[in-house]
């Protein structure tokens, strides 16, 4: 059951820290997104749920379903990959307007590296799906980083509520951190349960933050920039 409870905290944090950005604005009309940020964060929740869905599969012992809907989460995956990247060059557009696009390049970097890290440790976890021990650590270490935007969007509300623009990369690390708990948190289960953290965890979890520190001095360099401006380029 600790993985449902995983699952659980997951649905908490997605659909919480985007309470007071998102869903309150959505529900009084002021929300000011174009479309594509309401398919893009219709994708995640529904992937948030379908996570939850499949933990509870194989809590419930219904593994062979948990494996039939597999290829569905591939899918759902893949098409929300996708949906990152469109998003963050309607950003870029946006920022544009109000002089803002090269910090808005600059901060593609913090939603580019975490689409790269789900889809890495979600790519390992396919690929070890008849290794359950390593399947299930691997999809905890893929929902990481995709709950650090909410996480992210609680530390504007608090610090920084009528911040206008893309913020400066560096902020991206605390919220990245605070995430990371979730994995100490499995660690500390495996640590229970099996008198030691899982390697798949030993080695994610250092992956994670060195990923997360390293956004902040890449941005600024040139070679990003390039890559930002192509990212921006696929638009047309």
């Amino acid at each position: 059951m600790f993985y449902v409870w995983m699952a659980s905290a997951f649905i908490l944090i997605a659909f919480g820290g985007f309470i007071p950005t998102y869903w309150a604005k959505l529900a009084n009309g002021t929300f000011p997104g174009n479309p594509i940020t309401h398919i893009h964060g219709a994708f995640f929740f529904t992937w948030t749920l379908f996570y939850f869905a499949q933990t509870s599969l194989v809590a419930s012992g219904r593994v062979a379903n948990h494996r039939n809907w597999g290829l569905v989460g591939i899918s759902l995956a893949s098409v929300m990959c996708c949906t990152v990247v469109l998003a963050e060059i309607n950003s870029i557009k946006v920022a544009e307007h109000i002089n803002m696009g090269d910090q808005a390049r600059r901060f593609l970097i913090v939603s580019f590296s975490a689409l790269v890290t789900f889809a890495t440790f979600f790519t390992l976890a396919i690929v070890n799906n008849r290794r359950s021990e390593v399947h299930k650590r691997l999809m905890i270490l893929a929902m990481i980083p995709l709950m650090q935007a909410a996480v992210a969007r609680i530390f504007k509300t608090l610090v920084a509520p009528d911040a206008v623009g893309p913020p400066p990369v560096f902020v991206s690390v605390p919220p990245g951190f605070i995430v990371d708990l979730l994995v100490v948190v499995a660690m500390l289960y495996d640590w229970r349960t099996r008198g030691r953290p899982h390697p798949v965890y030993v080695a994610g979890l250092p992956a994670l933050v060195l990923i997360q520190v390293l956004v902040v001095p890449i941005s600024t360099t040139s070679v990003w920039m390039s890559v930002a401006r192509g990212i921006e380029g696929l638009a047309g």
